[in-house]
């Protein structure tokens, strides 16, 4: 079998990828602790996440079919990893939120003949579009600083929606909420953050 190395990625004569285990540590280990420490900001539970994404990387080899590349392949793992912790994160408050939601909120936020959003809850802009390097550094940071303030599920439906770029419905699904409480969720959140904001940042 002949292989090249392209940017840490081996391949087959057909062009697929190949994975390398033995590697994995020094190319890929700094790499996903650092997606999943912008995503919990959990020292010890994301260092946990990067072994347990190895280990069940190991289980799966026979999975890879090789269309990606192995850290595309191992970041895949990690995010349904991340997804789990939100999940946990958020069950002991979802039932309560959510009912809640669903009952009282729709109606405060939409009309109820079409469904859009009530003049007054309309969703606006944070006010923060510098785009200074800098500035994005510490605005991520004083970010993060606001998103821990959130109720867990609402962190994670804003996390999965606006810092992963997800899918509604794949949110809904995992998270295990309607696409009504969905929409509901993200603008609470967004409100909340942009008062955090505001306060902090601005």
């Amino acid at each position: 079998m002949t292989q090249s190395l392209t940017n840490h990625n081996t391949t087959d004569q057909s062009g697929k990828k190949l994975l390398e285990p033995r590697f994995w540590v020094e190319r890929h280990a700094d790499f996903l602790y650092s997606y999943a420490f912008a995503r919990l900001n959990d020292d010890e539970q994301c260092r946990d996440l990067v072994q347990d994404t190895f280990l069940a990387a190991l289980q799966k080899t026979a999975s890879f079919r090789g269309d990606s590349s192995e850290r595309t392949w191992l970041t895949a793992i990690l995010k349904y990893k991340v997804i789990d912790i939100y999940r946990k994160r958020s069950g002991a408050f979802h039932l309560k939120e959510t009912d809640g939601i669903a009952a009282n909120d729709e109606e405060e936020f939409f009309e109820p003949d079409d469904n859009h959003w009530k003049r007054e809850h309309w969703p606006a802009l944070f006010g923060v579009e510098d785009k200074d390097p800098l500035h994005n550094k510490e605005f991520m940071r004083i970010l993060q600083q606001c998103l821990q303030r959130l109720p867990p599920l609402w962190m994670s439906v804003f996390r999965l929606k606006h810092l992963d770029d997800e899918g509604t419905e794949m949110i809904c699904e995992q998270l295990r909420i309607s696409s009504a409480n969905f929409w509901v969720i993200i603008h609470r959140a967004k409100v909340n953050l942009r008062s955090c904001l505001q306060k902090n940042w601005i």
